[in-house]
C-alpha cells in the first residue's frame, strides 16, 4: 500500500510539473549530425568574418526581437515533428529559397541546447548537398550573455 501511494504522489507530481511547464525540454544531441561542424561563439566570429551566412532558425518574431548582427533569417516553421534526432523533415517546413549556393559557410542557429530548429535545419541542409553547414548548438544566448554583436 506504502509504495503504491508513493507512485500515486510521483504521478501527481510529474503532472504538477507538467500543467506548470517546468518539465525540462528534451536536449538536442551534444554531437553535430552527420555532414555538419559543431561550432562555438569564437567559431561563429572566425567564420563570419570570412563571408560564412549566419542563419537564424527561430520564428520571425523572435529573429524580430534580436539576433546575431548580421544574421538571416529563415524560420524552421511550423516545426511538426519529434524533437528528436530521428525526427521526419516531411512534417516540417524549411525554405531554404534564401540560401541557395550549396557551396557557401552557413552557420545554423536557434536558441541554445533545448531548441531542436537549428539542429533540424543543419540535418535538413546537410542531406539537401549543402557541403559546409556549421551548427552553433549554443545559440543565441550564448551569443548574447557573451556580449557579442547583436541587432
Amino acid at each position: 500500500m506504502i509504495a503504491f501511494k508513493r507512485a500515486l504522489l510521483a504521478v501527481a507530481g510529474i503532472g504538477l510539473m507538467a500543467g506548470s511547464g517546468l518539465v525540462l525540454a528534451q536536449e538536442t544531441p551534444t554531437a553535430a549530425p552527420a555532414g555538419v561542424k559543431l561550432v562555438e561563439a569564437a567559431a561563429v566570429q572566425a567564420l563570419q568574418g570570412k563571408g560564412a551566412v549566419l542563419i537564424d532558425t527561430r520564428k520571425a518574431n523572435e529573429y524580430a526581437d534580436g539576433t546575431i548582427k548580421g544574421a538571416i533569417s529563415v524560420p524552421y516553421d511550423p516545426e511538426k515533428s519529434a524533437k528528436d534526432a530521428g525526427f521526419d523533415p516531411a512534417a516540417d517546413k524549411f525554405d531554404m529559397g534564401k540560401i541557395a549556393d550549396k557551396n557557401k559557410d552557413y552557420v545554423v542557429f536557434c536558441n541554445s541546447g533545448t531548441c531542436w530548429k537549428s539542429y533540424k535545419a543543419a540535418v535538413v541542409m546537410a542531406k539537401a548537398g549543402y557541403k559546409n553547414v556549421h551548427w552553433y548548438r549554443n545559440g543565441f544566448p550564448d551569443w548574447k550573455a557573451r556580449k557579442l554583436p547583436m541587432e
